[in-house]
């Protein structure tokens, strides 16, 4: 059946099944396994790590920034169910969100590359190119969401569940040279603090797998389609969303308007926090990209406190000036008491920074 079940698979994305694979299994809380494997979601097969059966890969327009680490996302739902499309997507118990966390290589160690990519091959990451930092797990239970850091060892051959989290000495290479710097690997609560958008309920969520992040195109073995289409004829999701979600693009993308590219960037950074109803929402500063109002985005907006996290910056954004803006200044941060995001990064994000700022300075008005 299962053999069946991943010719029907590659019949539609247009590979080649991979045969004999585990089975997923789906673990309750309290009994978690030590390794990743047992999940039997990803797994190492001829030197590449490789997708199981009903695993799909999925990427965002524009992503969350983690030390410039390259990231390959995907998604599981159980075979008798289904995600649920209404202002969001709602998926059943049994599901599993996987982020697995890679540094490309060259000849002189890992790469930093300023354009970070999900990448995944006509079967797999291939290990000889790339190295395996960790893989978070968000796994969806009858209690709601649960996150899970599982880490790679430097062989690539085995990722561990660190409930604690851990940290990875690593350097990156560039054109500007090497750089050295503490990967982090969050703990258990970590995972929970950024995964929950609203206080008042206490629940985590995911921040990535929501329409206006999705709502692109993938190359799904070399057949390129829309992924929420894509989505919806495998049968992970009931139907593609009937809105617009045009409002988000690729931050990257040099086609897109400045305004909408800094936009986005905030929303998939910070608007998870940054929200009428997330952990930041005591700051009045609201970065998702639906904001509108001025002032709740933090225009000429005092802080609320002031110390260390304004840098002696007057508001929140200064329009044309970048550097009297706290914005600005907790972005390029590295200060433990200043730095935003707080969590997430151990390295200035070189290109969102300058993103933003020149944003901020083309904005019109004076505070």
């Amino acid at each position: 059946m299962r053999y069946f079940l991943a010719i029907l698979f590659c019949s539609l994305v247009g590979c080649s099944p991979i045969s004999p694979t585990p089975t997923v299994t789906l673990f309750e809380k309290g009994s978690f396994p030590d390794t990743l494997d047992a999940w039997g979601l990803l797994f190492i097969s001829e030197g590449e790590l490789v997708l199981n059966d009903r695993v799909i890969p999925y990427d965002l327009k524009s992503a969350l920034f983690t030390d410039y680490a390259h990231k390959l996302r995907t998604v599981y739902v159980p075979e008798d169910k289904v995600g649920v499309v209404s202002d969001g997507i709602a998926l059943p118990v049994g599901s599993i969100l996987s982020k697995t966390f890679y540094y490309p290589k060259g000849a002189v160690g890992l790469l930093k590359t300023g354009a970070v990519t999900s990448s995944y091959g006509e079967r797999g990451l291939r290990l000889d190119q790339v190295q395996l930092i960790e893989t978070r797990l968000l796994v969806r239970l009858d209690t709601g969401w649960v996150g899970l850091p599982y880490v790679w060892n430097e062989e690539g051959s085995e990722a561990v569940l660190e409930i604690t989290g851990a940290v990875r000495n690593l350097t990156l290479n560039s054109a500007a040279g090497a750089q050295e710097f503490d990967y982090v690997v969050p703990d258990f609560n970590q995972c929970q603090g950024c995964h929950i958008e609203n206080l008042t309920s206490g629940e985590m969520a995911p921040v990535g797998f929501k329409p206006r992040h999705l709502d692109k195109g993938y190359n799904y073995f070399h057949k390129a389609g829309n992924q929420l289409d894509h989505l919806a004829t495998l049968g992970i999701i009931d139907q593609p969303p009937a809105e617009d979600f045009s409002h988000t693009v690729d931050w990257h993308d040099p086609k897109q308007t400045l305004e909408d590219r800094a936009r986005s960037y905030l929303d998939i950074n910070c608007g998870h926090c940054h929200n009428p109803t997330g952990p930041a929402d005591t700051s009045g500063m609201f970065l998702t990209r639906s904001t509108t109002a001025a002032l709740r985005l933090g225009v000429c907006k005092p802080p609320v406190a002031a110390g260390q996290g304004t840098g002696g910056r007057p508001v929140g954004i200064y329009p044309g000036h970048p550097e009297k803006s706290i914005l600005a200044f907790r972005m390029g941060s590295l200060d433990l008491g200043a730095m935003m995001p707080e969590l997430g990064r151990s390295l200035v994000h070189d290109e969102g920074v300058a993103l933003v700022s020149e944003w901020i300075g083309q904005l019109k008005g004076d505070c």
